[in-house]
């Protein structure tokens, strides 16, 4: 981004920036330390981790705040308006993205304690943080292409959803054939489809901020592409 006369909005967009970083950041730590609890288990960490949702929220709300002022006092145009606009859609997926995170943590105890008659590890669990790391990554690479700016970086990370949509097939199919196999794991095998489809909806939302990104830098929208069955919820 080139430098403006008006130092003091250089300075508000660099908050901005700052501020996704930051939200991103807490983000990918909650998705890594739900998979953490959930491998464990640690039903501990898990509490912690729904806990630290509050940040994640706290900081979209500044995200909020700082962009209705920007817009109100510096009244940007083209790319500037976008960027600004970008960063408010953007903080909004980030916050939902910690929320997949979240869920993942409230299921923790139902899989680590299922009861009288239950079996306390699932040999397909083994394949989930696998996972989680593909759809962590998704989301640090689309936000550090916002950071950059950078319209490639953003068109790679939407490229590489096929392979975690791929891979959340293979497990859904994995973990459907072993609730089969073994009836007494049904209900901890049906929790980690849902862990499943959470880190599925993860990677959805940071091909989401990709596009964003594409779109703030280049002016022009991402050419459409299969979104995987998002609800209007999803999106919001």
């Amino acid at each position: 981004m080139v430098d403006h006369t008006v130092k003091a909005f250089d300075a508000d967009i660099g908050l901005l920036r700052g501020l996704i970083s930051q939200m991103g950041g807490l983000a990918e730590d909650a998705i890594g330390q739900a998979m953490q609890a959930l491998q464990r288990p640690d039903p501990a960490l898990a509490a912690r981790v729904r806990a630290d949702d509050k940040a994640i929220d706290t900081i979209e709300a500044e995200v909020e705040r700082l962009a209705v002022r920007i817009i109100a006092l510096r009244a940007p145009m083209a790319v500037d308006l976008r960027e600004v606009v970008a960063a408010l859609k953007i903080a909004a997926v980030v916050e939902r993205i910690g929320d997949y995170a979240k869920n993942i943590a409230k299921r923790v105890p139902l899989i680590a304690d299922p009861g009288e008659g239950g079996e306390h590890r699932i040999e397909p669990l083994s394949l989930l943080p696998s996972m989680a790391r593909m759809a962590s990554d998704m989301v640090r690479r689309a936000l550090d292409a916002f950071a950059a700016r950078d319209p490639e970086a953003a068109l790679r990370v939407v490229e590489s959803d096929a392979a975690l949509d791929d891979f959340y097939d293979s497990i859904f199919r994995t973990l459907v054939t072993y609730m089969v196999e073994n009836p007494r794991t049904i209900s901890q095998v049906a929790h980690l489809l849902f862990v499943a489809k959470n880190l599925e909806r993860i990677g959805d939302h940071a091909t989401n901020v990709a596009e964003m990104v594409y779109f703030a830098a280049t002016g022009t929208q991402m050419a459409d592409r299969d979104r995987g069955g998002l609800t209007p919820e999803d999106e919001r």
